[in-house]
């Protein structure tokens, strides 16, 4: 990849025929020779019932920077545009997302969870854990719990489509959406993720985000994710409906956490509201099956025992 100037990010989305997703030394080849041939990444047209890719979500390029109004070539025209080209890699996540809407017929479902339960637990050990971890307790470890037991209840979910056969796999590896800025987006990969206790979650999710805005990630830490939880909720939106992370079937939305008046026993109560929406593939996962997975994880965070310990 060094010889050829192929960034790492540009590698990790590189679709692949090997097992699992896996981009093998042909599909690099056949890669390297498209992309030599025009200057453009080699893109493959969309396939009703394509190779499986490899797993890891959408990572930004490494350089990438927001457009300048002194690019060459970008200067304003006559009808009040500016025409910016894409790079190989803005082209390879275009490409992708595409794709995914072609292959899998997208339904979505939308859950409201009461997060007053967690927010107090939350709120009783924040100080302890900062102390003895050297970092915050975010919200997103509830979640990524809660998405972890319900895969275990729902496997299905936690599975791929390979031409007309379905793929369950036997451990989780749960992608996890982090913000690079300017540079976009990049998913890095909890292994076995339903191996790891509460706390296990959260130090896996802060030392691999640390480490994705600081560059550092490894190759393998971004491939071989079978389900996805993305986090916009922390930019202040409310709902969000994202496309699915082929060959994945399935990706959870994380909606923001907010206090908001609700009835309970009819009365008005003020608890702290957020969205889930999971998008799924309607090829194999119906409505039922999806509202029946939301509906495990609002109840496992509604329910959170405010008695159990934090270590």
């Amino acid at each position: 990849a060094r010889k050829h100037g192929i960034s790492f990010e540009e590698l990790s989305v590189i679709p692949g025929s090997g097992q699992g997703g896996r981009v093998t030394k042909q599909d690099f080849l056949d890669y390297v020779e498209g992309r030599g041939a025009g200057g453009q990444p080699a893109i493959p047209a969309p396939q009703a019932a394509p190779k499986p890719a490899h797993t890891s979500s959408l990572p930004a390029p490494r350089e990438s920077r927001a457009p300048s109004t002194d690019m060459p070539g970008a200067g304003w025209r006559e009808d009040g545009t500016r025409v910016v080209p894409m790079d190989n890699m803005r082209q390879l996540i275009a490409e992708h997302m595409v794709r995914s809407k072609a292959t899998s017929p997208h339904v979505y479902s939308v859950q409201e969870v009461d997060c007053s339960a967690i927010s107090a637990w939350r709120g009783k050990y924040k100080n302890e854990f900062k102390n003895r971890e050297g970092f915050s307790l975010s919200f997103t470890p509830f979640f990524l719990e809660a998405a972890v037991r319900g895969l275990l209840q729902f496997p299905t979910i936690n599975s791929s489509v390979e031409g007309k056969t379905v793929v369950l796999k036997r451990h989780i590896n749960l992608g996890c959406a982090v913000a690079l800025g300017n540079s976009g987006l990049i998913v890095p990969v909890i292994k076995q993720a339903e191996e790891r206790n509460f706390v296990g979650i959260a130090r896996a999710l802060n030392d691999l985000a640390t480490r994705a805005r600081d560059k550092k990630l490894l190759p393998d830490e971004v491939m071989g994710g079978t389900f996805t939880v993305t986090n916009p909720g922390v930019f202040g939106t409310m709902i969000g409906t994202p496309i699915i992370n082929q060959p994945q079937v399935a990706i959870l939305c994380l909606g923001q956490i907010k206090k908001r008046p609700v009835v309970i026993d009819d009365m008005i109560g003020i608890r702290e509201i957020c969205y889930l929406t999971l998008s799924y593939d309607h090829r194999i996962v119906d409505g039922a099956l999806g509202g029946q997975y939301l509906a495990f994880i609002r109840e496992y965070l509604e329910n959170w025992d405010m008695d159990r310990p934090l270590y």
